[in-house]
């Protein structure tokens, strides 16, 4: 009978530890997390084997799929297996090989300074007595939440890291093509104001190539920084990883020191550019355009929750700069009009206040675009230039198909030129009285109207 308990409490222990077990590691979980399949992973080895897999929310273990990929950590779990860990330890510390040789004592304090194991005696002698001590069990917990927290930090910054690295490619990769059709642009001006040899001009569209360059370089400069901060900080996890499968004794005597490494690397993460070209002035471009000026009159604002010109490109940046991220941007609010005119042919200049908001778009479009939903992404009938909010700054889009502009903010008011005949809009910043953006010609060749939104005031 008692051979049939032990064999019971064998079976019992060997399936209770079964439960606390990593199916990916093998070892005690870290921090689990437990899928909706039911299999709990520790939450470090799963988002590693996502990222090698590149199938997120998917279970390792059965590949059974879940709409879900933040998980909570599993805190039933991680008490058991607490409780497991400290079995284990007082099992050890109780053993042979953890008395003290000289007094013939337990060890039971861990000694800060020196990464110790001592006895009552040794802890209190001159050559410890003035370092920091605590009960092994307590150092144990408490390196274990700091080892826990660490991990945690250097996997949001790898993930922040490579989403910067991923939006820096995109702009060094788009950076110079724009800065050839921006200087493309800004020479069609010069002709139109027969300016297309003189001095101002040429200075101009030689700068334009030399700033161009120049930031390529720089971009160029910050993507390899970004590459050698993020094998720094992969190298600290998967040395981090290495560290929390160990018996508690072994963590505390190694973990320290990797702590303090791993804070240090974390220290000056490299930045993502937020590259634009200096709005130059072109001498006589407001005057030109102030022969074809009208007077735009719109119809009442009004505010409509289905329109999302922002949040679509929000969402268009969010969806790009990361691969697992869920896309649920929110919606806001935006205060639109019409113009009441509908232009057929001819040209037309007028100008719109933008200082008062951060999200706000002018520009034309068909009236049937508003009708039939309030998405951008898609539309090949709206000509807009959007600032859009985004986190401390803001980025310049134009529309159909959305591009980003890489140049400065206008102030106070933006210039719209509309040439129907030749089916092309132009955007001006006036105090600058500099280019932002022309159409080729030929880009619509249907009556438009004039459109305005603001997002937030």
């Amino acid at each position: 009978m008692d051979m049939l308990l032990r064999k019971m409490d064998s079976d019992i222990s060997q399936a209770f530890q079964k439960e606390l077990t990593c199916l990916i590691c093998l070892n005690y979980l870290m921090d689990p997390v437990t899928m909706v399949c039911g299999h709990s992973f520790c939450w470090s080895c799963l988002c590693v084997s996502w990222e090698k897999t590149g199938s997120p929310a998917q279970c390792p273990l059965c590949r059974q799929t879940s709409q879900q990929t933040n998980f909570r950590i599993n805190f039933i779990l991680k008490n058991l297996v607490s409780m497991a860990r400290k079995a284990s330890l007082r099992q050890f510390l109780s053993s042979r090989e953890n008395i003290c040789g000289p007094h013939k004592e337990t060890k039971r304090i861990f000694c800060e300074d020196d990464r110790r194991l001592l006895c009552s005696h040794c802890s209190s002698s001159q050559e410890h007595e003035a370092h920091k001590h605590c009960s092994v069990e307590e150092a144990a917990e408490e390196y274990r939440e700091k080892l826990s927290n660490q991990m945690t930090s250097l996997w949001e910054k790898i993930q922040e890291i490579q989403r910067n690295f991923y939006k820096e490619g995109r702009i060094s990769d788009h950076w110079m093509y724009y800065v050839y059709r921006y200087e493309d642009i800004t020479r069609a001006a010069y002709q139109t104001l027969r300016q297309a040899f003189h001095e101002d001009g040429k200075q101009h569209l030689k700068s334009l190539k030399e700033e161009g360059l120049k930031m390529f370089k720089q971009l160029e400069k910050r993507r390899a920084e970004m590459i050698a901060k993020m094998m720094s900080l992969r190298a600290m996890y998967e040395e981090l990883m290495d560290v929390c499968h160990k018996p508690d004794v072994e963590l505390l005597q190694e973990l320290g020191d990797k702590l303090r490494r791993s804070e240090q690397v974390q220290l000056h993460m490299p930045q993502p550019l937020q590259p634009e070209l200096p709005a130059w002035p072109i001498t006589g471009l407001i005057d030109r355009l102030n022969r074809y000026r009208v007077e735009i009159f719109f119809t009442n604002e009004i505010t409509n929750h289905n329109i999302t010109l922002f949040d679509d490109v929000r969402s268009l940046r969010f969806m790009r700069g990361s691969l697992y991220a869920a896309l649920d941007p929110g919606t806001s609010n935006c205060f639109a009009a019409w113009g009441v005119q509908v232009f057929t042919s001819g040209k037309h200049y007028w100008e719109m206040p933008v200082d008062r908001s951060w999200d706000w778009a002018v520009g034309v479009g068909k009236e049937s675009w508003l009708r039939k939903n309030g998405t951008l992404i898609e539309s090949h009938d709206t000509f807009l230039l959007l600032c859009v909010k985004e986190n401390n700054g803001y980025t310049l889009w134009t529309t159909a198909p959305m591009t980003r502009q890489y140049i400065e903010k206008p102030l106070g008011r933006v210039g719209v030129f509309l040439d129907v005949d030749n089916g092309s809009v132009s955007f001006v910043d006036v105090a600058r009285c500099s280019l932002i953006w022309t159409y080729p010609n030929g880009t619509f060749s249907f009556p438009v109207r004039p459109f305005t939104t603001s997002g937030h005031t």
